[in-house]
């Protein structure tokens, strides 16, 4: 009997790059029964994953009852022929001190700019896409989450 390929494992470098160079993320929360998974932009400081939450709807709801969450962020080819995944299983912590708040909030801004992301995305951040991206920055819709107390990460990629 022959034995199972495993998909081979990222080294830190490449999963850190692989961060870096992507926006979108899905959280999967605790749901009463099922999980419950959410698509999220992210902004990476080399350091720390952190990203924006509307302040109401069931992502919300979920993070009050349990804050312990599993991060995903993943690169996939369209035919497949190439992909990278990474999973954190950690704990989301609102950011609460203002100056912190605003760097962050500021980093998203940036980070909607220089990529190019729709102004539709807004939606997603309690904004209108008519709007200025600065009231991200001045106003208080949102919630900033920090993903902390990772427990462990898996990080694969194919050949």
């Amino acid at each position: 009997m022959s034995v199972p390929f495993k998909i081979p494992k990222m080294l830190k470098p490449e999963y850190d790059s692989m961060i870096r160079d992507n926006v979108i993320s899905r959280i999967a929360f605790f749901g009463k029964d099922h999980p419950y998974i959410a698509p999220f932009l992210y902004v990476f400081d080399d350091k720390n994953l952190y990203f924006l939450s509307t302040r109401y709807g069931k992502k919300v709801e979920l993070f009050s009852q349990n804050p312990a969450v599993s991060v995903e962020i993943e690169d996939v080819a369209p035919d497949m022929s190439t992909y990278r995944f990474v999973t954190l299983l950690g704990t989301l912590s609102e950011v609460t001190d203002d100056e912190r708040k605003r760097a962050v909030k500021s980093h998203f801004v940036q980070l909607i700019s220089d990529k190019k992301i729709s102004e539709k995305s807004l939606y997603a951040l309690g904004h209108s896409p008519t709007e200025s991206l600065d009231k991200i920055i001045g106003e208080d819709r949102t919630m900033v989450w920090k993903l902390v107390d990772v427990k462990e990460i898996v990080a694969l990629k194919n050949a």
